[in-house]
């Protein structure tokens, strides 16, 4: 859903929703855009290159709302995996951000709440908001490890996994983290 975000936005602000032939930068960021976020989901190690290639397209645009937004793409996606940092990418173009992106960065530093959607990113990135604030449940958790397990997105999964997993061992329940750390290894396998 972020990357349709960026997309569509780059198409709308470009006025290209049916007239001219896109250029070439805009082609080659959106499709670099859904390959980065498919890389860093699944824990590919191609996802950095991918995105050194995005920033480059949309870099030559000298246009820092763009590169913000993808910024905020790559920290969302970081969110959604439990890690947390903050997002030096952003932080150096955030005098060039729209509001809406400073208001989404607000979100994503859990500082500000936001409506969740109904899309399984959307749902990670909520979680790890939550866990970022402190104030999730166990059933937030367990619904992050299902939404990652449905969707094949092995970094996020492995993240959440590991999440459950120090709070069975934190509750004393031995059972219950061992059989997550079965999960674990399969999925590190």
């Amino acid at each position: 859903m972020l990357a349709r975000v960026l997309v569509g936005a780059v198409f709308l602000m470009e006025g290209c929703g049916g007239g001219p032939q896109p250029a070439d930068w805009q082609l080659n960021s959106a499709q670099s855009l859904g390959q980065f976020q498919r890389y860093y989901l699944t824990g590919d190690s191609r996802a950095d290159a991918e995105f050194a290639y995005l920033r480059r397209e949309l870099s030559a645009t000298g246009r820092e709302d763009l590169v913000a937004r993808a910024e905020l793409v790559r920290c969302a996606l970081q969110v959604a995996s439990v890690d947390f940092n903050d997002c030096p990418g952003f932080a150096a173009l955030r005098a060039g951000a729209a509001q809406a992106e400073l208001a989404y960065w607000d979100y994503l530093s859990g500082k500000a709440d936001r409506a969740s959607a109904a899309d399984p990113l959307a749902t990670l990135v909520a979680a790890g908001v939550q866990l970022r604030r402190g104030s999730i449940r166990p059933e937030a958790i367990a619904q992050a490890v299902e939404t990652a397990s449905s969707q094949g997105w092995r970094r996020p999964l492995l993240a959440w996994l590991g999440v459950q997993e120090k709070r069975a061992r934190d509750a004393g329940d031995a059972e219950a983290a061992a059989r997550i750390r079965r999960r674990i290894e399969l999925v590190s396998g």
